[in-house]
């Protein structure tokens, strides 16, 4: 039985509002600025809730390679020449760019295809034994291609896009994700469900945080909240 449904995603980023309003056109998702008391805080939200990205402000900068990054679609590459190309155009079914805060993302292009995300990419270690875990907890139709050598997690509930993949590397996370997701807890599960299947607990609720961080079985930091 799945323990938890999809929410939303969060990405850190030293200048918030900046980071939102660049990936606000790369998604075309809708942005909104705000001032929690602490600092500019950004969001962005779609035609649903799962759609929502939220910006999360933190003072270090990006030092490594991003072991979560976000796929999106285009109907070309037209306004990304200002950004950094990480893979040469044509290299590959898509094409890699930094953001302006350093952050991977691949772009596919689709002829006529209006700004969208595709997909959450995921680095690990054993990519069918961690997606076979998010199987487990979350749901979704799992495939492990072994002809190319990674794992995907389509039909999400409640994921926009495709869903997820996970791709082998053979480095261990070692740092904080910059991006991760939020999940909700099904009626009837628990925090302890997920601990019991292999999840760690990282922070239990605040007052002024009212949610559970947790990581999986390979690290990747994921935030719970309670049911609706």
């Amino acid at each position: 039985m799945s323990l938890v449904t999809f929410k939303d995603l969060v990405i850190d980023a030293a200048d918030a509002p900046a980071s939102a309003t660049f990936w606000a056109e790369r998604l075309g998702l809708r942005l909104e600025v705000f001032d929690d008391g602490e600092g500019d805080d950004a969001v962005l939200r779609g035609d649903e809730p799962g759609r929502t990205i939220w910006f999360n402000p933190v003072p270090e900068p990006k030092t490594v390679k991003n072991r979560v990054h976000l796929d999106v679609r285009a109907g070309s590459l037209a306004g990304l020449e200002e950004l950094t190309q990480v893979s040469a155009t044509g290299e590959f079914s898509w094409t890699t760019f930094l953001d302006p805060e350093g952050n991977e993302f691949c772009v596919f292009v689709t002829e006529g295809a209006a700004p969208a995300f595709k997909a959450l990419e995921v680095d690990a270690v054993d990519h069918e034994a961690v997606s076979a875990w998010w199987a487990d907890v979350i749901g979704g139709t799992l495939t492990h291609h072994d002809d190319h050598g990674y794992s995907s997690l389509e039909d999400v509930p409640g994921m926009p896009g495709e869903g997820f993949d996970f791709s082998p590397v053979p480095e261990p996370k070692t740092v904080k994700n910059r991006v991760h997701w939020d999940v909700l807890l099904e009626p009837g599960a628990s925090v302890r469900d997920l601990q019991d299947r292999g999840a760690f607990l990282l922070r239990a609720p605040l007052d002024d945080e009212p949610w559970t961080v947790m990581a999986d079985p390979e690290g990747n930091e994921f935030c719970v909240f309670e049911p609706r």
